[in-house]
């Protein structure tokens, strides 16, 4: 995907000068608390190694990772993405946004944005996603994008010693395209 706009926002690849920004946004343990894979403290250097990996994967057509940015004045804001499985023609989507943005439909323009990527650029049949039952937020914003939901799976990760029970949310591009 080259770079996409929305009303408010810029989406491109990540790029290598987002670490600085990415780790500055990631050190709020409240970001770390409600996604899956995100470490508290975030370590040094690790958005650096995450952005170089993201772009491995995007180099095999595997997953796509984006910045998400204010249109107006290019501040960094969080991360949206797709890890794509191409055997079944289908790709988890998944997000963060920095917590100084929270409560103000950023990850909901981010996530529609990539939604519309994977079903007409990439022509998948599906997307879904998966969100901490104590994260309603982020089940909010799958449901305004068009998401259903599809189950809770009680106890299904584990976060920081604690079994989390995990919501299911996904959508087909025939139900997208309606």
């Amino acid at each position: 995907m080259e770079q996409r706009t929305t009303e408010r926002l810029v989406l491109r690849s990540l790029d290598r000068q987002d670490a600085a920004a990415m780790e500055a946004l990631l050190t709020e343990k409240d970001i770390a608390s409600t996604t899956l894979s995100i470490p508290y403290p975030y370590p040094a250097g690790a958005a650096e190694a995450f952005i170089e990996q993201r772009h491995a994967i995007q180099s095999k057509g595997d997953g796509y990772s984006f910045a998400v940015l204010n249109a107006l004045t290019t501040e960094f804001m969080g991360v949206v993405g797709l890890q794509v499985n191409r055997n079944h023609n289908h790709a988890e989507l998944a997000y963060w946004i920095g917590k100084p943005f929270w409560g103000q439909g950023y990850g909901t323009e981010a996530a529609q944005c990539v939604l519309q990527f994977a079903f007409y650029d990439l022509q998948l049949n599906r997307v879904w996603a998966a969100a901490l039952v104590r994260n309603p937020a982020s089940s909010t914003v799958m449901r305004k994008i068009g998401m259903k939901h599809e189950g809770t799976f009680p106890q299904h990760v584990m976060k920081w010693g604690q079994y989390e029970d995990l919501e299911y949310y996904g959508i087909l591009a025939s139900e997208y395209k309606e």
